[in-house]
């Protein structure tokens, strides 16, 4: 059964929408937000259009991901986007109100409910001490550390490696 919508306090989580371009393509053109994302900020609407149109059609199975909003409106996005590596990311207005934290201990019971997954893991640049925070706050463990794995416009990242391994149920 695939989870459709998540609510928490303050938080709707649900799957992606076309209508969710112009509010996604502010948060992924925004060079605050992408400063650690996987790719660099999003220069047009259709860089923006791809990316959700592929958030859209992924098959069951493949990933887990959905769209944050916060009083409405679409402010990011949280998930897996591959199994099992969770990513997420807001837009900046919203950073410093536990937002991510939030919407991340909704989806991650979720995750081990619908997966049979070993753990969830995260690949961070290391400079971005606030998502190790965030994800060592919900018991991520670091699992190690690599450099140069990515290629991000002409920069290369290094990666610190985590994984929350699935509770023991009992």
């Amino acid at each position: 059964m695939q989870i459709d919508r998540i609510v928490t306090e303050r938080l709707v989580l649900r799957r992606a929408r076309t209508d969710d371009l112009d509010a996604m393509h502010e948060v992924l053109s925004d060079p605050r937000a992408m400063r650690y994302w996987s790719t660099p900020p999003h220069q047009n609407l259709d860089e923006t259009r791809a990316w959700l149109d592929s958030m859209i059609a992924d098959p069951p199975g493949e990933r887990d991901d959905f769209i944050v909003e916060h009083d409405g409106l679409a402010i990011g996005k949280a998930g897996c986007w591959r199994l099992p590596e969770i990513g997420f990311i807001l837009h900046p207005d919203f950073w410093g109100r536990g937002l991510a934290r939030e919407g991340l201990s909704a989806v991650v019971p979720r995750l081990f409910e619908r997966f049979p997954i070993p753990a969830i893991t995260a690949d961070v640049d290391p400079p971005n001490l606030a998502c190790l925070g965030l994800l060592k706050g919900l018991g991520f463990k670091e699992t190690g550390r690599a450099a140069r794995t990515w290629l991000i416009g002409e920069t290369w990242c290094d990666s610190i490696y985590l994984a929350l391994p699935r509770p023991v149920s009992g």
